[in-house]
């Protein structure tokens, strides 16, 4: 799998999109869409991509769908609880960042429609 679509594919897991990569990047969405359909990308860009991502460089490079697929598929598919109580999950993540995150999302939202009825019904 080219470096690029690793970044692809974590960008989308992790829900963040090119626009916001650009920007935090200073580059246009282009250029990310770009980078996202190389097979390999300079070390100095990786690192500020991985930086944005929240994950390593490393972590980019050895990127494999499939290996995280099986583990899931294996954890959750096993009868034996002993597989399940084995396996250590550390979030890369604050779980309490995701919720805030989708709370301002819905809340954009919510503005949106709000200022959208607004106009329909020519309120200030």
């Amino acid at each position: 799998m080219y470096l690029g679509k690793k970044i692809s594919r974590i960008r989308e897991i992790r829900g963040i999109k090119q626009d916001y990569l650009a920007s935090a990047l200073n580059m246009s969405q282009q250029a990310i869409s770009k980078i996202e359909q190389s097979e390999e990308v300079e070390d100095s860009v990786l690192e500020k991509i991985a930086n944005i991502l929240g994950v390593s460089a490393e972590a980019i490079k050895h990127f494999n769908e499939e290996s995280i697929l099986s583990i899931i598929s294996n954890t959750f598919t096993s009868n034996d609880s002993s597989t399940i109580n084995a396996i250590n999950i550390h979030p890369t993540f604050n779980p309490i960042d995701k919720v805030v995150e989708l709370y301002e999302r819905l809340l954009a939202s919510e503005r949106e429609k709000v200022d959208l009825l607004k106009k329909i019904t020519g309120e200030n």
